[in-house]
């Protein structure tokens, strides 16, 4: 301890000890000293004209560093960087390019040396707790209860980031949503768990079994006469109740029709009723029967007492089902529907064999729902909710364990995808996630459900990762996985809103003198599309075809109306199929697809600029920022034409001239005018306005084209890496359901390397994306970089 001279304040003894100390320069960071030695004389010569020496276009320089920190601590910065320079967006072209090496060093100082990230241990990113949306919450119930609970009708809608709604950032929980899942809890455990342990023996046909001149009835006017029969074959004679259920139903004007409805068993007459417009909308009718065992023919029959020529309107008549419940008595009594799904056996009746009984049923009940094991401490606090309830008179075992179920249902562990770690770290402090998150993951990235048995199983031994590639191969096989292409393409693409797209049909088709569509064939046009877009892409997918099929092919999968929307002849009925194209057919791939053509449209005209930003967006992953405000609309540019109606390519050069606005339609304006010969339906048209379309165009990398084939083309040949890229960045958004930050940079590059290697098969993707780390592995450290909630975000 140093003592200090009496009367010399002891602060400034301090100053001088810190004086006399030898002062340490910092060591200087070797990611800065190679920026200094090796990078930093790239810019000067690339880059520095307009982002440096005092310049900064667009708000970005590239040489105003005070401290090594300062440099790369800018990571969103190098990430733009990295982006644009891939892109091949800068340099400008009309500026010296940087040569490849130069390139390469760019990229490697950014990704090793401002990113600091180690090619053989990737980050894997951030976990955000993931709370189930509303399809896997639907699809989860489906598979855990048994039932089909309308999430999508019962919740909000969910929340969407980065263009999708998985991302846990934006999958926020209101006390409106806590209510909701409740009173869902309740609902589903009172619907799909039996309260007792045996009922009457119930069996439902529904009316489209009953055959009316050997096809299946679904419904008929009154105007008509028919006869529906259905056959049922009775195991045991007994006492039986039979149940019809019908309705009819008539428009809003009075119409007089009527008929004499007639149900019969074998020969017995059971029901003879006049029926017409507004005596029936849903009538039930109940009959208490003895029946002898074998088969016995129900029959309705419907004669019209008024002639059609008297019709106004029209009344419609309908089977909705016909209930028999039987034979009664108790002796007979069969387990409820679902019984077997939850229980094994009767309530033992004592209070230890109820305890043991219900410990065993809720042990299975929530660990399959946790998707994990369920510790002992909270399954004794679920046998504690049962046993208050089947304790109370007149209840029974079964009612008890409904209860804690429902709260299982209403618990977090449910809701949200709570994941464990392994032990072992990484030299990096990255840990595997446990078997039982891989199966999680793995489960609701590919069919939006919970894992099945076989994942748990192999979860549970340990012996999942070391069987992943075989089941991947089964589960993309299962039906199930249609959940990927329906969820993935439906938000990629768009196509859940296809259906939905207000489409001004009669305008449309109008101005390009096509044939008016009723509002049924829009409808069905519209619904044939989504369908398209889905199995095309499942094709891909289940065939494993490359994936630059997607840009363009020799091949389509349309019905009878999306076949005469696209001029291919011999394609009848509703089924869509694949058909091959004839040569120079300007279809093939998902951008000419009717579907996507009309997403990208306004409802009333096409959009060249949403048909570029679309491409840009999300096949080369490189979309312009949002306009400026106080944009002049289109409508303004149209001032400048006054002697005729402008095409598109005109309008858009007139905007375009605006020098705020040439920087982005630059690059947005030639994508979207190369498909201007379709129209907002998606319909092929060879003039606009009575003026010929001019479809070619030139990219801001100086590639010309002539028409939207020789732009697919070009896609596919010299941007072929920016595509990869792109389908890789969303599939793994989907995938680990947030957004992708500089971090993630080395894995998708590290996919994109295994796709072009293995032929671009749709395989070589999906595998890359599942063994990646980010999806099998988490990071818990809150020092490190993450991002937060996508600001773009939207409901």
């Amino acid at each position: 301890m140093r003592v200090f001279p009496r009367g010399i304040p002891a602060w400034v003894g301090l100053l001088a000890v810190v004086a006399a100390s030898p002062v340490r320069a910092s060591e200087p960071s070797p990611a800065a000293a190679r920026f200094r030695d090796e990078i930093e004389p790239i810019l000067a010569e690339r880059c520095y004209g307009c982002h440096g020496n005092g310049i900064k276009k667009g708000g970005v320089t590239l040489d105003e560093f005070p401290t090594d920190e300062a440099l790369l601590g800018r990571k969103e910065l190098w990430h733009s960087v990295l982006k644009n320079v891939r892109a091949g967006l800068m340099p400008p072209r009309d500026k010296p390019q940087p040569t490849s090496e130069e390139k390469r060093a760019l990229e490697d100082w950014i990704k090793r040396g401002a990113f600091d990230l180690d090619p053989a241990d990737p980050d894997p990113g951030r976990v955000t707790l993931r709370r189930l949306n509303r399809v896997e919450y639907r699809e989860t119930i489906r598979d855990l209860m048994g039932i089909d609970f309308r999430a999508d009708e019962e919740f909000p809608a969910d929340d969407t980031g980065y263009g999708f709604d998985n991302v846990g950032d934006v999958l926020t929980v209101s006390p409106l949503l806590l209510e909701k899942y409740m009173q869902a809890a309740e609902t589903i455990v009172a619907t799909a768990v039996p309260t007792v342990a045996r009922v009457v023996k119930v069996r439902s046909i529904p009316g489209y079994e009953f055959r009316t001149d050997g096809k299946p009835f679904e419904r008929t006017s009154l105007y008509r006469p028919i006869t529906a029969e259905h056959v049922v074959k009775l195991d045991r004679p007994g006492s039986y109740r039979l149940s019809t259920d019908v309705s009819a139903r008539g428009q809003f004007d009075f119409d007089p029709g009527r008929a004499r409805l007639t149900f019969r068993l074998d020969d017995r007459e059971l029901m003879s009723e006049e029926i017409g417009w507004g005596d029936v909308k849903k009538a039930i009718r109940t009959f208490d029967l003895e029946l002898p065992a074998g088969e016995h023919r129900l029959t309705f029959e419907l004669r019209p007492l008024v002639p059609a020529e008297q019709k106004r309107g029209d009344v419609t008549f309908r089977i909705v089902s016909v209930k028999l419940e039987g034979p009664t008595a108790e002796s007979e009594w069969v387990r409820p529907d679902n019984f077997a799904r939850f229980f094994d056996r009767d309530d033992p009746g004592t209070p230890d064999g109820r305890k043991a009984y219900a410990r065993d049923v809720l042990g299975k009940f929530a660990s399959t729902a946790f998707r994990r094991p369920v510790d002992a401490r909270t399954l004794d606090r679920l046998v504690k909710i049962a046993e208050e309830t089947y304790a109370l008179p007149g209840r029974n075992v079964q009612q008890g364990v409904g209860q804690a179920m429902i709260a299982i249902l209403a618990s977090p562990r449910f809701l949200f995808r709570v994941e464990g770690s392994e032990p072992a770290r990484s030299p990096r402090g990255f840990a595997l996630v446990d078997e039982y998150a891989l199966a999680s993951r793995l489960s609701y990235f590919l069919w939006s459900t919970m894992p099945d048995d076989e994942l748990t199983s192999l979860a549970g031994r340990g012996e999942l990762r070391k069987n992943l590639p075989e089941q991947v191969r089964r589960m993309l096989a299962d039906a199930r996985s249609e959940a990927l292409i329906r969820n993935f393409v439906g938000q990629w693409l768009q196509a859940r809103d296809f259906e939905h797209f207000p489409a001004q049909s009669r305008i449309i088709l109008r101005q390009d003198g096509l044939p008016r569509l009723m509002d049924d064939e829009v409808g069905e046009l519209k619904r044939a599309m989504r369908q398209e877009t889905e199995a095309y892409f499942g094709h891909v997918v289940r065939q494993d075809r490359p994936i630059l099929e997607l840009i363009d092919s020799d091949y389509a999968f349309v019905n009878g109306p999306l076949a005469k929307l696209y001029g291919i002849p011999g394609v009848e009925g509703r089924e869509v199929r694949k058909v091959s194209l004839p040569a120079g057919s300007p279809r093939g791939g998902l951008l000419t697809q009717a579907g996507v053509l009309m997403i990208t449209s306004n409802p009333g005209r096409t959009s060249p600029v949403k048909r570029g930003q679309f491409i840009l967006e999300n096949i080369l992953g490189t979309p312009t920022p949002p306009p400026p405000p106080l944009i002049p609309s289109l409508e303004e540019a149209l001032r400048g034409i006054k002697d005729r109606e402008p095409t598109m390519r005109e309008v858009m050069e007139v905007h375009r001239a605006d020098p705020l606005c040439a920087s982005c339609h630059n690059r947005m304006d030639p994508l979207g005018l190369a498909f201007e010969n379709f129209n907002a339906l998606g319909y092929w048209r060879d003039a606009e306005r009575k003026q010929p379309i001019d479809a070619s165009g030139k990219l801001v990398d100086g590639r010309t084209f002539q028409d939207s084939r020789e732009l697919k083309q070009i896609l596919k040949s010299e941007h072929k890496a920016e595509f990869y890229s792109c389908l890789a960045e969303k599939l793994m958004t989907y995938a680990l359901g947030r957004g992708l930050d500089y971090y993630d940079v080395e894995t998708v590059d590290q996919v994109v390397d295994r796709v072009d290697r293995e032929g671009g098969r749709f395989s070589a993707l999906l595998t890359g994306i599942i063994e990646s780390a980010p999806f099998q592995k988490r990071r818990d450290n809150p020092s490190l970089a993450s991002r937060p909630p996508d600001p773009g975000a939207k409901p």
